[in-house]
């Protein structure tokens, strides 16, 4: 083990000798050759780039296309898909067999009528026009509020027919409004001329309007049953407003009036909306006398 370091250094010496040689011998001859000054190396050429909008580099035989401008996405990265739009819910379609009643007594709901002394389980608005008031009349049972025009030259007298029930019992109420044409579509003769059934005041409703024959007469009709939930308790508030068609422009504007100024939900919901804030009074002209008020009474006035 002594030996190798010393073989070792012998050799490197001889080599670096040799070296020595050679550079010796070659250097005289190296320095008489003219030295060549060396070529510049020519700068690489920047590709142009296409500013976003601008007419980038066609290929060969096809026209310059625009670069639309806009976010690009990262590698791998997908955009993200649009959020669905919401769906819309289901029209209800009407019911081609069995009435309310027929409906809630296959459901095992009972129908308690209700009078219109002390109710206060509904806030109920039924406008009363000019010249109509309260009635009794036998020939509509269960009835809550009656109310007609006996001054009416008509041989039909107009009337408001409104009737009131507590349904007791489990049902689901836009399965049960689906029923609501059904009655009207059994009276004699009967013509449809409108009819929905888009919810009313925030609560499942029916409408249906046409023309029937009684007593020889053709008499118009307008009919809503609405299902009001209020508390655990659930109502079904049914309003019936009839006039002679041939009789009937006279009482237009009072049937109108009682058909779009009826009301029916929860108590608190028809509350009046509270007056706006009166504007400064003009300096001319004068203000012109205010009409009168429209005249609107509760059920609960009415029945005293």
């Amino acid at each position: 083990m002594k030996h190798l370091p010393r073989s070792w250094r012998v050799a490197v010496a001889g080599l670096a000798v040799g070296a020595a040689g050679v550079l010796g011998v070659a250097g005289p001859a190296a320095s008489a050759d003219p030295v060549l000054p060396p070529r510049p190396v020519p700068a690489p050429i920047p590709a142009p780039q296409a500013a976003p909008g601008a007419l980038g580099n066609p290929m060969p035989g096809l026209a310059p296309q625009a670069v639309p401008p806009g976010p690009v996405a990262a590698p791998g990265l997908a955009a993200p898909p649009p959020a669905p739009a919401a769906a819309a819910p289901p029209a209800l379609m009407p019911a081609t067999a069995g009435t309310l009643r027929d409906f809630f007594n296959g459901k095992g709901v009972k129908m308690e009528p209700q009078k219109a002394a002390g109710f206060t389980a509904l806030d109920l608005v039924l406008p009363v026009p000019q010249g109509w008031t309260q009635v009794p009349d036998p020939n509509v049972p269960d009835a809550f509020v009656v109310i007609a025009n006996r001054r009416s030259p008509s041989l039909y007298t107009p009337n408001a027919q409104l009737v009131v029930y507590r349904l007791v019992g489990d049902f689901d109420p836009h399965e049960a409004i689906t029923h609501g044409y059904l009655d009207s579509q059994q009276l004699p003769a009967w013509r449809t001329t409108d009819a929905s059934l888009v919810d009313y005041n925030g609560c499942p409703a029916s409408l249906i309007e046409g023309t029937y024959r009684q007593n020889e007469m053709t008499l118009n009709t307008s009919r809503r049953h609405v299902i009001v939930t209020s508390g655990p308790d659930k109502y079904l508030v049914s309003l019936a407003v009839s006039t002679e068609a041939g009789g009937g422009v006279g009482e237009a504007q009072a049937t109108d009036g009682i058909v779009n100024g009826f009301r029916a939900g929860a108590p608190g919901s028809n509350q009046p909306a509270a007056p706006p804030p009166a504007a400064a009074p003009p300096v001319a002209p004068p203000q012109a006398a205010a009409a009168p008020p429209a005249v609107v009474a509760p059920p609960q006035a009415l029945a005293h």
